[in-house]
């Protein structure tokens, strides 16, 4: 059964939504609608349920495209995505108070806000990049950073290898997580972190530079564009393939840090029964509709035929290992998580300390002031989002988090 509406608005291609039962708010509408009108867009938008406003494009939103790419559709977070791991445990191997699981992974795992100033929890220190992670960045990613960066200087001025294996902040976290059958899984989320911002911030305003005059033509001047057969073009896919590739190293890493931060206080499992790693910020080569486009996911994940994805809701709720239906209609793509429901600024000011500790009873996380914006009811509801994409993916696995870490 076919579950979206279709949104027509003005002279653009259409949007399709599949937002049934969910509130999508009058901005984001807007924006959706604004780049419906880009010349370039193939066949139509799909907007996933928990569409929300983003800056240039609509988070949640895919969107093809026939010889352009908009570099902020894409966003600054580039790579960003899921990884979770089934591990040997059930929820028996778990002792009932978390807090020391939760607290080796916090020492272990570089997280929190990052200045990129010496000292600063949130990055290495160059002299302690860890053994692995140097291996990683010199066998696999610095030779094609040093290209980039010798066309563009300025994306050198990055944190790149200090970054690598680290969490970052904001909707970032390192979950453990129970599934229907109590088993145990680590889950985590994160994307390109510094460097990805660096490169992402640094075309978009090359691209907004390069419209000169046509800027004013938009109807946002976040989508800039850049045509596909110019220098700065091919620049760009280079360089966002390789921030993608640096977001899945870190993701590993991370995971293999926290798998053995768990094992220190829990005694040896193994990890990995089953693993997914998934982008859900992202441009990629994909051929749909008799054309071959380019695919701008900005907040959804690939949902191909029989392909593993995660969909994770907020601290305290139930996330999902899902596999895709491969729905062209929607580009084969579903959503990424619950979406907001308001603003940042909107719930902090909405909820309380004590809203927060009610609504992520039963998890081992922080309870504080600085994650009020991350609480559960600052999403959208996840059952719903879920039922509303019935016709995108299938539920493998229900999980739900029992230790949740935040930057």
């Amino acid at each position: 059964m076919t579950t979206y509406e279709t949104m027509q608005r003005g002279e653009g291609v259409p949007v399709k939504m599949w937002t049934r039962g969910l509130p999508v708010e009058e901005a984001a509408r807007k924006q959706l609608a604004n780049i419906a009108t880009m010349p370039f867009v193939h066949r139509w938008i799909a907007a996933m349920p928990d569409v929300h406003l983003g800056k240039g494009a609509t988070v949640g939103s895919v969107i093809p495209t026939k010889g352009a790419i908009i570099p902020a559709a894409v966003g600054v977070d580039i790579g960003c995505g899921m990884m979770a791991a089934q591990t040997s445990l059930t929820a028996n191997d778990l002792p009932d108070d978390l807090k020391a699981v939760r607290a080796q992974i916090e020492r272990d795992v570089p997280h929190g806000r990052t200045s990129g100033k010496r000292g600063d929890k949130g990055s290495w220190r160059s002299e302690d990049v860890p053994d692995l992670n140097g291996r990683v960045w010199s066998e696999l990613l610095e030779a094609r950073f040093r290209t980039i960066a010798d066309k563009h200087p300025k994306v050198a001025q990055s944190n790149n290898v200090v970054h690598l294996g680290t969490l970052g902040t904001g909707n970032h976290f390192i979950e453990i997580c129970l599934d229907e059958a109590d088993r145990v899984w680590v889950m985590l989320h994160s994307g390109s972190r510094g460097v990805g911002n660096r490169i992402g911030s640094y075309f978009i305003e090359l691209a907004q530079r390069d419209m000169g005059v046509h800027l004013k033509t938009l109807p946002d001047r976040d989508l800039a564009y850049l045509s596909e057969g110019t220098q700065h073009f091919d620049d760009y896919v280079e360089a966002v393939g390789w921030a993608q590739d640096f977001a899945k190293c870190n993701r590993h890493l991370m995971m293999q840090r926290t798998v053995a931060a768990m094992k220190r206080v829990l005694g040896d499992f193994d990890a990995e029964v089953q693993a997914v790693n998934c982008h859900h910020n992202y441009v990629s080569r994909e051929h749909h509709y008799g054309a071959d486009v380019f695919v701008t996911r900005k907040g959804a994940v690939r949902a191909g035929v029989g392909e593993l994805g995660i969909i994770p809701g907020s601290m305290g709720t139930r996330s999902y290992i899902v596999r895709g239906r491969g729905n062209p209609e929607s580009f084969c793509s579903c959503s990424h998580g619950a979406g907001r429901a308001m603003s940042r600024t909107a719930a902090r000011k909405k909820f309380t300390l004590a809203d927060h500790i009610r609504m992520t009873a039963g998890v081992e996380c922080r309870k504080d002031e600085g994650v009020i914006d991350e609480t559960p009811a600052a999403y959208k509801p996840i059952e719903a989002v879920m039922e509303a994409q019935s016709d995108l993916v299938d539920i493998v696995h229900t999980l739900r988090q029992v230790v949740c870490v935040k930057g």
